[in-house]
């Protein structure tokens, strides 16, 4: 009985180790910085001074501390890029070990840069981490959505999101002045993320390849079938040895399509086009901006400035909690009524931010209406686009389209990354009206989603593939039957 809920223990603790080294470093990593920021930035003013017997100047402190942070995004979209490709030379499995390379280079040189004297080595080392953010991102979600069961694809897949919002949580937690938040510990702060990849290293090599690797791509019938019983069991590995096989069946000359190959295959640029406008959605729905308020409407409701810090984490754990209740609803409700619910309800919110921020000052209320909405907006974000946009990448392809779709839908991710980064000063401009923005982007994807997008939940990757094919041939039918009739 149990089993119809829960998967197999050693399918969950493959998933458990996939995820440690991959993006949970992401959200671990975007999450560590902030704490430092001050301490940094007096060390390199400090550096500066004993190198050129000056201060330096505010806009240069500025603009080092800017690309310390910032270059986060680069590695990010260096390391999708060639995120696919190596999932493909190496297996799933075989890249995310190789990419704890990156993070042990990262976690050296941002020690190191401290007692050397060098604020350089932190540039070089938040690159190094992007790059391992941006493989983990891409291949992960591959790995998982790949060894699980269609049953339990949506609980598994949303592995990827749990374990960001698990990250954040950490990286808030462990930048707390009461631990490693003090000047004194900065440098050991930026190098634990070496913890998650010798966790990693020291767990994954236990669990198998991807199956669907093993037979679709290397044609090694033996170690997929001794994959599929440690992974699923003895029991139920028979029903998944036929869906594999089904698949690879479709694909008899198989070779897995380059990035611009996909770009330019029109059987698939309906769930190509799905992707990216969910892609750029993640990062462009407003997320950002609530995170950005939040403390401005901590403080405007009574928060103590120095007790700030501490609500942060609760809105991390507000994030990773909703990411859990995700991962228990999307194999009941389906990925469609989750997405589309959740940009429903972010939508709403934007309007009501909109309208609370514009009467703080009205009534004592308001600031407290205003704080309720950063944790509503959270919710919705996690419950919908936070988890399931990746679910969704892995499903909308087949075997010899999801590595190049991964590279695409994460570059543009990583892209929008960086594009909000540099624009966000002037969208926060427009002070609550920047809400607005928000609002037709989360609405325009709510409509675009219940209308465009079937529902993926129970089926597997060739009966998604065939309903995206039947509907496209209905559209076509249908713009003939309307051309006709035009003519009678």
């Amino acid at each position: 009985m149990l089993k119809e809920f829960f998967p197999n223990k050693s399918l969950l603790l493959a998933a458990c180790a996939a995820c440690i080294g991959g993006t949970f470093q992401y959200g671990y990593n975007i999450s560590i910085i902030n704490a430092p920021t001050t301490h940094v930035q007096n060390f390199i003013n400090q550096t500066w001074r004993e190198r050129y017997q000056t201060d330096i100047s505010a806009d240069v402190l500025t603009l080092l501390w800017s690309t310390i942070v910032s270059i986060f995004t680069i590695g990010g979209l260096l390391g999708v890029t060639v995120g696919g490709t190596l999932s493909v030379k190496l297996g799933r499995k075989g890249t995310l070990l190789a990419n704890n390379i990156f993070a042990l280079m990262a976690a050296l040189l941002m020690g190191l840069s401290y007692p050397t004297g060098l604020f350089e080595l932190l540039i070089i080392g938040r690159l190094l981490t992007g790059i391992n953010a941006g493989i983990g991102l891409c291949v992960q979600p591959l790995y998982l959505g790949e060894i699980a069961p269609t049953a339990f694809r949506g609980a598994m897949g949303m592995g990827t999101s749990i374990f960001i919002t698990v990250g954040i949580l950490t990286g808030q937690v462990i930048g707390l002045k009461e631990l490693l938040g003090k000047e004194e510990h900065w440098p050991i702060l930026l190098s634990t993320t070496c913890i998650p990849a010798f966790l990693q290293l020291l767990i994954l090599p236990w669990f198998p390849e991807s199956p669907r690797y093993l037979l679709i791509d290397k044609g090694d019938d033996e170690r997929c079938k001794k994959a599929l019983k440690q992974l699923h069991g003895v029991a139920d590995c028979d029903g998944e040895w036929a869906d594999i096989e089904k698949e690879k069946n479709n694909f008899e000359d198989f070779q897995a399509k380059k990035p611009w190959e996909l770009l330019t295959d029109r059987s698939v640029r309906r769930q190509l086009l799905t992707i990216l406008l969910l892609n750029a959605a993640q990062q462009l729905n407003g997320i950002n901006a609530i995170y950005f308020y939040a403390d401005y409407l901590f403080k405007q409701a009574g928060i103590p400035a120095d007790k700030i810090s501490y609500v942060t984490v609760g809105t991390g754990a507000c994030e990773c909690i909703t990411a859990l209740t995700c991962g228990m609803l999307i194999d009941r409700l389906g990925r469609k009524v989750l997405i589309t619910g959740g940009y429903t309800l972010m939508s709403i919110c934007c309007i009501l931010f909109t309208l609370t921020l514009s009467f703080q000052d009205a009534s004592p209320v308001f600031p407290y209406v205003s704080m309720v909405c950063v944790f509503a907006f959270i919710l919705s974000f996690g419950l919908g686009p936070g988890g399931v946009t990746n679910i969704l990448t892995t499903e909308l392809f087949t075997q010899t389209a999801r590595p190049a779709a991964y590279v695409i839908a994460g570059s543009l991710n990583w892209l929008s990354f960086f594009f909000i980064g540099l624009v966000f000063p002037f969208i926060i401009g427009l002070q609550q009206y920047c809400f607005l923005v928000f609002l037709a982007i989360c609405s325009l994807m709510a409509i675009y989603i219940f209308f465009f997008v079937p529902e993926t939940k129970n089926k597997t990757f060739v009966e998604i593939q065939n309903e995206f094919q039947s509907r496209k041939a209905r559209s076509a039918d249908e713009a003939g039957t309307t051309l006709l009739s035009t003519f009678r």
